[in-house]
């Protein structure tokens, strides 16, 4: 046999291939083995690229509507800048290589990364094999190589990411340029408008849970509860209604006849023994969104993070979408159960080690098994060479893993029904019998475990009681912001928010918006695009991505649904359901409406708000109480736009030490009063809670507490 041509995906990855083999010598860009004399060649990712519009046509270069929409009638591929002399290396071995084993990343992208090459260098004809891995260790790579499979098996794959990448290259490119052209017709002078069939439809997403808060009036309601003394103890139980005043309270106990102390007696006494089994094992998403909540890292650098483990080959492939192994990796996931206990100085008394379909069931793994621990079992030096947050993504990942080995939670949830004339009292109490899997979790905090120890007294059915009553006022809350790790969960879910059952299908088929490997990224590029910032783990959303918002508004561009159909056909063309024609000549009447209608309107909407005089454009708050202008963001205070024409009104940024956010400044001017607000600072440093009032002649005051 001639000369065998292994393609890797970057540098690191075909050194891991050559060591698996044993003996090899490097060479400038490539690596030969020995004795065989085949050869590892490598790509830095994508080594070629679409082309630049300026390259089809000169017209394309500058900014015009004019020559919109760009759609060339054959698209160009290039060498990427800078990657000229590896391509011209890679091509020479193509060129000479009988027979081409693609190995680079066993996903879409790394099918895509490797045809392009091999396209660019017009070898196609020649015989290609597959290696398709889900570990770097080397008794993996070798039995991969052992069972090579054949490469157009895989063809539909790269077709559907070229048919991805194609499309996104003509949304960009056609919206991107109609966005910003129109919105600077209009005054807005903010930079580039980047539009993406992903990345605008997640912006939307946290734009429309931010204008949930911002517009959200927060409620009151009362509740009623009994402090209930049985012959064996005292407890607390709750009337399960609430009410929207308390004039409807006091007509509740005005009607039973209630008073401060009742007789009453108990109605039923449930008890329940409830068993979970441990969570489902870590896919990506699942695992990025965990990491961000427990330690307050982007899904990007999780990302980052799991990808240098997989290269130290301590974990599993990590672009993962499923939940499930096969029966392969629980045999060596069971034994090796002894080191991995090891590593966590921890005991599993009595290891489950049924193969639970929970767990483990090959008809779910498709490209890619769960991520988890590889077969090899970290030194404590080698632990020792990785950073803190790398220790603590691969013990995340090694005690999740463990724990379809541990018992299952198990705990008797006790509910007991009072009545009190004819009104029904409900009080639920949990009794832990065995942590089970949760003691391998981090430890949880101690008001949960508290509230999961609510013992309650022992009562019995139709004992009687004495009920003291009690009400309380509370406030409806509004929704939270997004977090990062929230945010990965939303796209992937965001289908549970659409109301047509058909579209609801589509994005639970699709896994919701964008894919494993590139939801994280999309959260990178609105960052660096200035659309959404991240402070404290909360995501919100720049007067920049407020603009877009506002000119995607009821849009295919503003909606998950428009991806998810994509993302659907995109699926049948890997299939061979589908076509790349069809899909690319939908694509094209799409963006012949929206160039139409979008701009249509932009020119109806009022953007008199954004077109300030400052460099940076000036979102209106609330309209101003003294004058009916603007009120502004001012830098160190919250001010009228209207300066200018002699109005003074301002409210601080900071009062008594505590800071005032928009939402709080709008709710002061529209209401004349915000709710109840923690963390002002008296003298001596000491916080208190307090409402705010907004007087007549504009001061700012604490509401009297009544």
């Amino acid at each position: 046999m001639g000369l065998t041509l292994i393609l890797a995906e970057k540098p690191s990855q075909a050194l891991a291939y050559a060591e698996s083999f044993g003996k090899f010598s490097k060479k400038e860009g490539y690596i030969v083995l020995n004795p065989s004399n085949d050869i590892i060649t490598w790509g830095f990712g994508h080594l070629v690229e679409l082309a630049s519009p300026e390259e089809y046509k000169e017209e394309w270069k500058k900014w015009n509507m004019k020559e919109l929409p760009i759609i060339p009638q054959t698209f160009k591929f290039k060498v990427g800048q800078g990657k000229a002399k590896q391509f011209t290396i890679v091509k020479k071995l193509l060129k000479e290589a009988e027979r081409i084993i693609i190995a680079t990343d066993s996903d879409r992208e790394g099918e895509n990364i490797a045809r392009s090459i091999i396209n660019q260098a017009q070898v196609g004809n020649k015989e290609i094999k597959r290696l398709w891995i889900n570990s770097l260790e080397s008794d993996e790579i070798q039995k991969g190589f052992s069972n090579l499979r054949e490469g157009k098996e895989y063809y539909s794959s790269y077709i559907e990411a070229q048919t991805r990448q194609i499309s996104d290259w003509l949304i960009g490119m056609n919206l991107s340029r109609m966005y910003t052209l129109t919105l600077q017709k209009k005054g807005i002078n903010q930079g580039v408008f980047s539009v993406g069939r992903v990345q605008t439809p997640t912006l939307y997403l946290i734009y429309t849970r931010q204008k949930e808060i911002e517009n959200f009036v927060p409620e009151v309601f009362y509740e009623l509860f009994a402090t209930i003394k049985a012959a064996n103890g005292v407890f607390k139980a709750k009337y399960n209604e609430k009410f929207p005043s308390k004039k409807e309270l006091q007509q509740l106990i005005k009607k039973c006849q209630l008073v401060a102390n009742n007789p009453g007696v108990i109605s039923n006494v449930e008890m329940k023994h409830i068993s979970k089994p441990s969570l489902l094992l870590f896919s990506l998403s699942d695992l990025q969104s965990l990491i961000n909540k427990k330690y307050k890292v982007s899904p990007a650098d999780t990302l980052k993070h799991v990808q240098f483990l997989y290269e130290a080959k301590i974990i599993s492939y990590p672009r993962s979408d499923c939940r499930h192994i096969t029966d392969s990796e629980f045999r060596y996931l069971l034994e090796n159960l002894e080191d991995y206990q090891g590593l966590l100085n921890y005991t599993i008394k009595q290891p489950n080690v049924s193969k639970r379909k929970r767990y483990v069931d090959g008809s779910k793994v498709q490209e890619h098994y769960a991520v988890i621990p590889t077969k090899k079992i970290p030194t404590q030096k080698e632990l020792g060479k990785l950073t803190t947050i790398q220790k603590n993504i691969y013990f995340t990942v090694l005690r999740r893993t463990l724990g379809m080995f541990e018992t299952d939670f198990k705990y008797d949830e006790t509910t007991i029904t009072v009545d009190v004339k004819s009104l029904p009292f409900i009080s639920k109490g949990r009794t832990i019998m065995d942590k089970g899997w949760r003691k391998l979790e981090y430890p949880a905090s101690e008001s949960s475990d508290k509230k999961e120890h609510t013992e309650l007294p022992f009562v019995q059915k139709n004992e009687a009681i004495e009920a003291e009553l009690s009400t309380s006022e509370g406030f409806t809350t509004p929704p939270k912001l997004y977090t990062e790790g929230t945010l990965i969960t939303a796209m992937k879910t965001c289908g549970k928010e659409l109301e047509n059952k058909k579209e609801k299908e589509i994005l639970k088929e699709t896994e919701g918006i964008g894919t494993e490997a590139t939801r994280a990224n999309v959260l990178e590029t609105l960052k660096k695009q200035q659309y959404i910032i991240s402070e404290k783990n909360n995501v919100t959303v720049t007067p920049k991505g407020t603009i877009l918002c506002q000119a995607v508004a009821d849009t295919l561009l503003s909606s998950p649904e428009m991806t998810a159909k994509w993302e659907n056909y995109l699926k049948k063309i890997k299939n061979e359901e589908g076509t790349q024609e069809a899909f690319l000549a939908n694509i094209e009447k799409f963006i012949h409406h929206t160039l139409i209608s979008s701009a249509q309107v932009i020119e109806s909407l009022d953007w008199s708000t954004y077109t300030t005089n400052s460099s940076q454009s000036q979102q209106e708050i609330a309209k101003c109480p003294a004058c009916g202008q603007s009120i502004v963001d001012k830098g160190k205070l919250f001010g009228c736009s209207g300066y200018s024409n002699g109005c003074t009104f301002t409210l601080p940024k900071r009062y008594v030490g505590k800071t005032l956010s928009e939402a709080m400044i709008k709710s002061l001017i529209t209401v004349k009063e915000t709710q109840l607000l923690k963390g002002f600072k008296k003298k001596d440093g000491k916080t208190f809670s307090a409402a705010l009032l907004l007087t007549e002649d504009y001061k700012l005051l604490f509401k009297p507490y009544k």
